[in-house]
């Protein structure tokens, strides 16, 4: 039986019969998800010894004149992740974490002299479709602040998570911890921005200190770029905008209906669509009259975009209206929702999706789509991404003094990661400014080409 299979690989992971990573191989073999391999993981210490050989690749990822350190004799952290994990992002949360696991396995569990343990949370709840919840976020990044062996909280996948937890990590005592997203992408929460909201970005770093990074581009790049592209190389002259009404879809909306306009190009519409409507015929019906040649929806795949692309389709065919959405929908869950509707519906990525990837980052695919026996979710490269940031600080420190680490995070530079060698900017941004165009077709996303924002006058 399979689960007399998993329980004997589950007592082999223990002895170190085998290692981590031959564990999760032959446990997805056997059909346990990448969720659960996660959890058996999360809860069967690692060894130094389980690194992978460098070899392979793996430890080539990250500045390469930071020494790396498999001793343990400096006892014990924790790195922390937080974003969704059941529902609509059951895959894509746990894609996030294997690849987070991935890169903490690669580096030997260990780092600066510490063993690292990783602990995975979930910001969302089950009766919202998996999608995350202030007050649970709350919950976590209080936790993870009060617990003194968390040195790094990975975090969060939704933008409006973030803005609830940096300020609770910028007040810990003795100081700010660091916190870094791999998919954060408002730009609010670290720049000034004309769609900003009151504040932004100071009041979420009450401390006056910045203890927040990001691995991805920011929207303020997606959401002109898809507009760029829209009308300039598509030939697009009318855009209907929808958005979530959340600081993320709302956010992206923004800029793209503010870049369509400026470039020519006529808004028909913009508005928030009810995330809980039983059907939007009405609506559809209400948009095609206004007869636009695109639609653009900024929106998580949990707030019900899949029905609102059914619904589009239903009054309105690919042949006559264009759709085109952020990377909030760039995830199996989007095209699942939508299903046949979803063909040839675009959508845009602040960076490259795994399966376009060169040179490390097509190492990393290779090893990542075998381990998890399906196509990765766009956001699990930059979870190593953030992983290996975490791990090369405390190489860097080698003390569990957070203020540190914060430090040594921030001033990450000559980072040659999975999409090209970047730094950080003193917002705490990436220096990276790709943005990919990705058309699903046939139930699966294909990378079309870069895009790229215009010029800011």
């Amino acid at each position: 039986m399979a689960q007399d299979r998993i329980g004997t690989l589950i007592a082999q992971l223990h002895r170190q019969n085998i290692d981590r990573r031959e564990f999760a191989q032959r446990a997805g073999a056997i059909g346990l998800s990448a969720t659960l391999i996660g959890q058996v993981l999360r809860a069967v210490p690692a060894a130094a010894q389980d690194a992978t050989p460098e070899a392979d690749g793996a430890m080539s990822i990250g500045n390469p004149d930071i020494e790396h350190i498999t001793e343990t004799e400096l006892g014990m952290v924790k790195f922390i992740s937080s974003w969704p994990l059941t529902g609509a992002s059951e895959q894509l949360g746990g894609d996030m974490v294997a690849s987070l696991q991935m890169a903490l396995d690669d580096f030997g569990n260990a780092a600066g002299g510490f063993a690292i343990e990783y602990t995975a949370m979930d910001d969302g709840i089950a009766a919202n479709n998996g999608s995350w919840d202030a007050a649970r976020e709350a919950e976590i990044a209080t936790s993870v602040v009060n617990d003194p062996d968390a040195m790094v909280y990975i975090a969060t996948y939704n933008s409006g998570a973030a803005a609830v937890s940096i300020p609770i990590l910028n007040q810990a005592d003795p100081g700010p911890m660091a916190m870094i997203s791999p998919a954060n992408t408002y730009p609010g929460l670290t720049k000034d921005s004309p769609n900003n909201e009151e504040g932004e970005p100071d009041r979420y770093y009450p401390t006056g200190v910045r203890n927040y990074m990001r691995v991805v581009p920011a929207d303020d790049l997606q959401g002109p770029a898809a507009a760029a592209w829209a009308v300039e190389n598509a030939g697009l002259s009318s855009a209907y905008v929808l958005h979530d009404n959340q600081l993320y879809g709302r956010g992206v909306a923004v800029a793209f209906r503010d870049t369509f306009e400026d470039l020519g190009g006529a808004i028909a519409g913009f508005e928030a669509f009810d995330q809980n409507a039983p059907d939007y015929l009405a609506l559809m019906t209400s948009i095609a009259s206004s007869a636009p040649d695109v639609i653009y929806v900024g929106a998580i795949t949990n707030l019900n975009p899949g029905k609102l692309l059914q619904d589009m389709r239903s009054v309105m065919p690919a042949s006559e209206v264009t759709f085109i959405g952020p990377d909030g929908l760039i995830n199996q869950a989007f095209i699942d929702g939508a299903g046949e509707a979803a063909q040839d519906a675009y959508v845009t990525f602040a960076g490259l999706p795994p399966n376009a990837l060169q040179g490390a980052g097509a190492e990393w695919y290779a090893r990542i789509r075998e381990l998890l026996g399906h196509e990765p979710d766009a956001y699990a490269v930059y979870a190593y991404e953030a992983a290996v940031v975490a791990i090369q600080a405390l190489d860097q420190v080698q003390d569990n003094d957070r203020v540190a680490i914060l430090e040594a995070m921030f001033s990450t530079t000559n980072f040659a990661g999975l999409l090209g060698t970047w730094e950080f900017l003193e917002t705490g941004d990436t220096s990276l400014t790709t943005v990919s165009l990705n058309q699903i077709q046939d139930g699966g996303i294909v990378f079309l080409e870069e895009i790229a924002a215009p010029p800011v006058a």
